[in-house]
């Protein structure tokens, strides 16, 4: 029986490609195809756009959002609602309010979810600037946006507990997204319809 055909350079990039977040291994030689069929100009516009991103992108001095700038256009604009900070878990889950339109205020991201199993503790995301950010803005609401997964529940009781001396209004979104679901795939609808239905907590 003859081996099996062996190209390295292809097999490192499909391995590459593969380590992506929900890529498999079919979506994975597809793409590496692709990519090596492509011509020498936009292989190199790829790699330009890859380099620069991750160089010139950075986090929001202010709310930890992706930003080429010290802080972000969202933080910059006067014309929102600054007396309410809206607490996502990472910074996609932004895009996916801005897109459906339903908020108009302020955001701040935690960079991930309290889990002690895996080793991931307060201290480790965004919480201390958040807090920060509450003594010395004027804000009467923060709506705790985190997954409605066990993980995201906790850390949003936690943060919370934390605000609550405050004299702040700590809201949760309310009905409509599944609980262990992904705030990126919910809809406009079911979003509009969190946020018009969130519960104090």
């Amino acid at each position: 029986m003859s081996g099996m055909y062996n190209l390295p350079p292809y097999d490192e990039l499909v391995d590459q490609i593969q380590s992506l977040p929900s890529i498999g291994r079919r979506s994975a030689e597809k793409i590496a195809y692709h990519i090596i069929e492509m011509s020498e100009p936009k292989v190199d516009k790829l790699l330009t756009a890859i380099e620069r991103a991750h160089s010139d992108i950075h986090k929001c001095q202010v709310c930890g959002n992706y930003t080429d700038k010290t802080v972000c256009p969202i933080c910059t604009d006067t014309s929102r609602d600054q007396s309410v900070i809206c607490v996502v878990t990472r910074p996609r889950d932004i895009m996916v309010f801005e897109k459906s339109r339903v908020l108009n205020c302020r955001y701040h991201v935690l960079h991930g979810l309290l889990s002690p199993s895996e080793g991931i503790e307060p201290d480790m995301l965004n919480i201390k600037s958040l807090l920060e950010r509450l003594e010395k803005g004027d804000i009467r609401e923060v709506i705790m946006a985190t997954d409605p997964s066990v993980t995201g529940e906790a850390t949003a009781m936690y943060i919370s507990r934390l605000i609550k001396p405050m004299n702040i209004k700590v809201t949760r979104l309310g009905y409509g997204i599944a609980v262990g679901s992904d705030l990126q795939y919910a809809d406009e609808m079911t979003l509009s319809r969190s946020i018009e239905h969130r519960n104090e907590i």
